[in-house]
């Protein structure tokens, strides 16, 4: 059993480590990280593992962003201090939802009903549900009028959504209508160059003029073209914002 183990604080990694041990011997931890970019990034690049055990809060955000979208579809039993996140948590691959400090039993009664799931299936779960990885998209389709127009990703600032229809708004400020939505589009961009920053939008970074901050952790930020109204990234996505930006 592969397992990938995502926390942010060391003793508390150090701990689960020790009691996976324990209850499970055979348990081979592939990788780890402490931020959700980090995690992205360990499973973007690596076979996936058999099993996840993802702390919730992470030092730059929830893991639970990792599966937003069904960008990510692998078993995952959460290991948290907090039971708000609960409802989230199984809406994604979540075998278990464990609260801090994670005990023996718990984790051997989440490990057990992992392998019946397992067993049902006639396979592992991970590689069951896995999937390849689509390559970024490098235009999009928009309508303007009756045409239909081939914008290069290179010229969109940002994708933003009125109505619950989606825009893409080029640098020299066209904006074009797209067939998909904002959630749709955030799955197969490069994330490396574009990240949502609010739900109703999605940002390139070419078109990020500077940020400051807008109290309570939070930030504003100058987009070039303007966009409609101020965009603000909210505190529990601040940092990651200020990691991309900086990449």
């Amino acid at each position: 059993m592969n397992v990938f183990i995502a926390e942010d604080e060391p003793p508390a990694r150090e701990r689960l480590v020790e009691t996976l041990g324990r209850v499970a011997p055979g348990a081979i931890v592939v990788g780890s990280a402490d931020s959700v970019r980090g995690a992205a990034a360990w499973l973007a690049a690596h076979t996936a593992p058999d099993l996840l055990l993802l702390d919730i809060q992470l030092n730059d955000g929830l893991s639970l962003e990792l599966f937003r979208d069904g960008r990510l579809e692998l078993p995952v039993i959460f290991t948290t201090a907090y039971d708000r996140f609960a409802i989230d948590a199984f809406r994604a691959m979540a075998v278990d939802y464990l609260l801090k400090p994670v005990s023996d039993d718990s984790l051997a009664q989440a490990i057990a009903k992992w392998r019946r799931l397992e067993a049902r299936v006639g396979a592992s779960v991970a590689r069951w549900l896995a999937r390849e990885a689509p390559r970024p998209r490098e235009r999009l389709v928009g309508r303007k009028g009756a045409q239909h127009h081939v914008v290069p990703l290179a010229r969109v600032a940002y994708v933003v959504s009125v109505d619950k229809l989606a825009y893409a708004v080029t640098l020299d400020g066209e904006r074009y209508l797209l067939d998909q939505t904002l959630g749709e589009l955030e799955g197969e961009l490069d994330p490396a160059q574009f990240f949502r920053v609010s739900r109703q939008l999605l940002v390139g970074a070419h078109a990020v003029r500077h940020f400051a901050p807008a109290g309570k952790g939070r930030l504003k930020v100058l987009l070039q073209p303007a966009a409609d109204g101020e965009v603000i990234v909210s505190q529990e996505r601040a940092n990651a914002f200020k990691q991309w930006i900086a990449r």
